[in-house]
């Protein structure tokens, strides 16, 4: 499991440096200075947003029954976040969140999320989101030392009320897990 966190930690930003160098070269405010924009923008926007875990759902064809039989997939926990819309309706967060993962531990996560949004009808009440969480959690089963998530996130919404979903990829028997919340603006 930590092979893989690290491996695919690095494979991001790896890829994602291409997209700096790249950017870099074209008028404008550099990376660096967008994403220190939209953190600020984000962090001082007044719309919060409350977090409900809903689910975690271990991949069945990548786990042994035995191992599926004893997780829990209904984690309790709680989180709260700033966001806000950009003027492309793109969503941006900053949040936090605890839950109890798949062996009832308490795990913490904090992080940036951005969704790219489709808007259904006239009246965009409805959406679908699609974007990535830059975020760092920390596990018992890791002594809670901070871990870097890279994760995408998709979604569904409806007004204010949001079913959000990430995809933790793994190896057979570790991650390859959906884990899917609610969230509410207010």
């Amino acid at each position: 499991m930590k092979a893989t966190i690290i491996t695919t930690t690095a494979a991001v930003l790896f890829s994602c440096s291409f997209n700096a160098f790249a950017e870099a070269d074209v008028e404008g405010p550099g990376v660096w200075d967008t994403i220190k924009s939209n953190v600020k923008e984000t962090w001082n926007s007044p719309t919060r947003d409350l977090y409900i875990p809903l689910n975690t759902w271990h991949n069945r064809a990548m786990y042994d029954k035995e191992k599926t039989d004893s997780y829990n997939e209904r984690p309790w926990g709680i989180g709260y976040g700033v966001s806000r819309f950009d003027s492309d309706g793109n969503w941006h967060s900053i949040y936090a969140m605890e839950f109890q993962d798949s062996h009832n531990e308490i795990e913490p996560i904090v992080g940036y999320g951005y969704q790219k949004n489709w808007y259904l009808g006239q009246q965009r009440d409805w959406r679908l989101g699609l974007g990535f969480t830059a975020a760092v959690t920390a596990r018992h089963d890791y002594n809670y030392i901070p871990i870097p998530l890279p994760l995408p996130l998709f979604s569904i919404e409806y007004k204010k009320f949001a079913i959000q979903n990430t995809y933790i990829p793994g190896t057979y028997n570790n991650g390859n897990v959906l884990f899917t919340w609610a969230r509410w603006q207010f």
